[in-house]
């Protein structure tokens, strides 16, 4: 369904319907995505930290510092979650000895487990976009990728 009908507008041109729309798409897609991670109790800032962990565990144990800036919204409070996750016993958090300010941060079996069961969610999430064929997949990651001025 085209933007203008799904929310009944109008746009000033192509750019502000491009941001609209954009904006919008997301906004569907990050729902759909907390629903699924809500049913293993996580929040998607949650989820995004056990990932880093995850992908990262081989330069383990990292500091609150290394997971923040990998994050995908970097206002995220990353002590907070990174204690919400500790109690969980999805991570362990140990004071580095050099500097009692800084924590070393790893992930737990638990925590691992816990992402091997979301597979699922990680398929549903794909299962978004599947109106789009793989090179399609590609034309929008290179368009987002320009919109973000990245792209050469």
């Amino acid at each position: 369904m085209k933007i203008e009908d799904e929310i009944q507008g109008r746009f000033r041109n192509e750019y502000h319907k491009g941001v609209i729309n954009l904006s919008y798409t997301n906004k569907q897609i990050s729902y759909e995505f907390a629903q699924s991670l809500k049913r293993h109790g996580l929040a998607e800032q949650q989820y995004n930290v056990l990932r880093i962990l995850r992908g990262f565990r081989h330069a383990s144990p990292l500091s609150i510092g290394f997971i923040k800036a990998r994050m995908l919204d970097k206002n995220s409070d990353v002590s907070r979650i990174v204690d919400r996750l500790h109690e969980k016993g999805l991570i362990s958090r140990v004071e580095n000895p050099k500097d009692r300010r800084q924590k070393h941060v790893a992930i737990t079996v638990k925590g691992l487990d816990l992402l091997a069961q979301m597979l699922s969610c990680e398929l549903e999430i794909d299962h978004l976009l599947k109106n789009l064929d793989e090179t399609e997949i590609k034309e929008l990651n290179r368009l987002l990728d320009k919109i973000r001025n990245k792209e050469d």
